[in-house]
C-alpha cells in the first residue's frame, strides 16, 4: 500500500474508533443503566450491605451520574473490579466509570489512555500494624512481613519506602481488601499498606480495632477519583461536572433538605445556573436543565455523603482534613458553573 493511502486508511481508522469511542452517554441511556467499576468491598466507601444494596462513599458518585443522566439514582449495576482488573474493565467497555479508590498517577493517565476526571478524596499511603508489637513508627518495620495489594500503587510506594530509608521487607501479595484483612488478621504478615482510608476502613471491621493502630507516617499522594476512557469527552465532562455539582452545592449550602426549595431561584445566579432555574447548562453536555439537581438529591452535597458514609460519626471515623472545602482550609474545590 502506498504511505498516502496507508495514513489514509490509519485517519480513517481512527475517526471511527473515535466515533465509536465517543458513544457512552447513547450507550447508558439505551441500555437504561450505569455500568460503574467498584472495589470488592471497602467499608464506608464501596462494599455492600446485609440486603446485597451498595452503599458508599464512592457508590454515592455512580448513584449522582445515574441520577443526573437517566433520572434515577438506583439505576445502577456496579461491577467489582481488583487492582488488576479494573483498568481492563473499564477500557474494555465492560465498565462506563471507575468510582473505587483509584490514584491519579501521570502513567496512569498517558499510558492507560484514562481520563481521572477530578479527586473525589485526597489520601495517602499508611501502614496498620497490631498494638502488640511495640511499633511507633513505620521506620522501625526493617525486616517486617508486609500485605501489599498487587497492581496497585502502593506496591511501588512501599518499595520506595523502604529503600530510601534503608530498610527490607517481605511483601505478602494479595487482591482484595478481604483477603488482606484475612492475612493480617491471621498474622500471616506484620503490617498491612495501603491508603490511610482503607486501613481505617478496615479497622473498623475488625472485632478488636482498639488494639490495631495506624501508625503516623503517610509516605505518599494518593489522589482518588472518578475514571473514564480517554477519547469520550463527552462522557468525561457529564462526570466531571458530576462530581463538581456535589462539591459546589456544599459550598453554597444546596442540601438534599432545601434543594427542592432552592431549585425555584434564589438570590445567587451560581446556585440558580446550576440548578436550571437559569439558563440551561445542560444541554451543554447532552442533558436536560435539572441533571445537578438530581445528582445532588440522590446522596445529599458532597459534605453529605462524606459525613453519612466515612466521617466522625461513623465506624470509619474520617476527619475532613484534606477534604474540607478550600473555604475550610481543605483541597477540595469546584470550578465555576458558568
Amino acid at each position: 500500500m502506498k504511505k498516502s493511502a496507508l495514513l489514509g486508511a490509519l485517519t480513517f481508522a481512527g475517526l471511527v474508533a473515535g466515533t465509536a469511542s465517543a458513544a457512552t452517554l447513547d450507550d447508558v441511556k439505551a441500555r437504561g443503566e450505569v455500568n460503574c467499576g467498584v472495589s470488592t468491598g471497602v467499608n464506608g466507601f464501596s462494599a455492600p450491605d446485609a440486603s446485597g444494596e451498595w452503599q458508599g462513599f464512592d457508590v454515592a458518585v455512580c448513584r449522582a451520574v445515574a441520577a443526573a443522566v437517566l433520572g434515577d439514582p438506583k439505576k445502577v449495576k456496579f461491577v467489582t473490579t481488583t487492582g488488576q482488573t479494573r483498568f481492563t474493565a473499564l477500557a474494555s467497555g465492560e465498565v462506563d466509570m471507575l468510582a473505587r479508590n483509584s490514584t491519579w498517577t501521570y502513567s496512569r493517565d498517558n499510558d492507560l489512555k484514562l481520563d481521572f476526571v477530578g479527586v473525589n478524596y485526597y489520601d495517602g499511603q499508611g501502614f496498620m500494624v497490631n498494638k502488640d508489637m511495640g511499633i511507633s513508627s513505620a521506620k522501625e518495620l526493617n525486616g517486617a512481613t508486609v500485605c501489599i495489594q498487587t497492581g496497585t500503587t502502593t506496591e511501588l510506594n512501599l518499595a520506595d519506602f523502604f529503600r530510601v530509608n534503608n530498610m527490607s521487607y517481605e511483601p505478602v501479595p494479595i487482591e482484595t481488601n478481604a483477603e488482606a484483612q484475612q492475612q493480617y488478621l491471621a498474622r500471616a504478615c506484620d503490617v498491612y499498606t495501603t491508603d490511610a482510608s482503607g486501613l481505617a476502613a478496615t479497622r473498623a471491621a475488625f472485632a478488636d480495632p482498639e488494639n490495631h493502630i495506624i501508625l503516623p507516617e503517610i509516605i505518599s499522594k494518593e489522589p482518588l477519583g472518578p475514571v473514564v476512557r480517554h477519547g469520550d469527552n463527552q462522557w468525561a465532562d457529564i462526570v466531571r461536572w458530576t462530581l463538581y455539582a456535589l462539591v459546589a452545592a456544599e459550598e453554597y449550602g444546596v442540601t438534599s433538605a432545601n434543594i427542592e426549595e432552592m431549585a425555584k431561584g434564589t438570590t445567587n445566579p451560581e446556585i440558580n445556573r446550576m440548578l436550571g432555574t437559569e439558563g440551561d447548562l445542560g444541554a451543554m453536555m447532552g442533558l436536560d436543565a435539572k441533571w445537578a439537581m438530581r445528582a445532588i438529591q440522590a446522596g445529599g452535597n458532597y459534605g453529605e455523603i462524606f459525613a453519612t458514609n466515612i466521617g466522625e460519626s461513623t465506624p470509619i471515623g474520617l476527619a475532613r482534613g484534606l477534604n474540607a472545602l478550600w473555604t475550610q482550609g481543605g483541597l477540595q474545590y469546584a470550578p465555576p458553573f458558568r
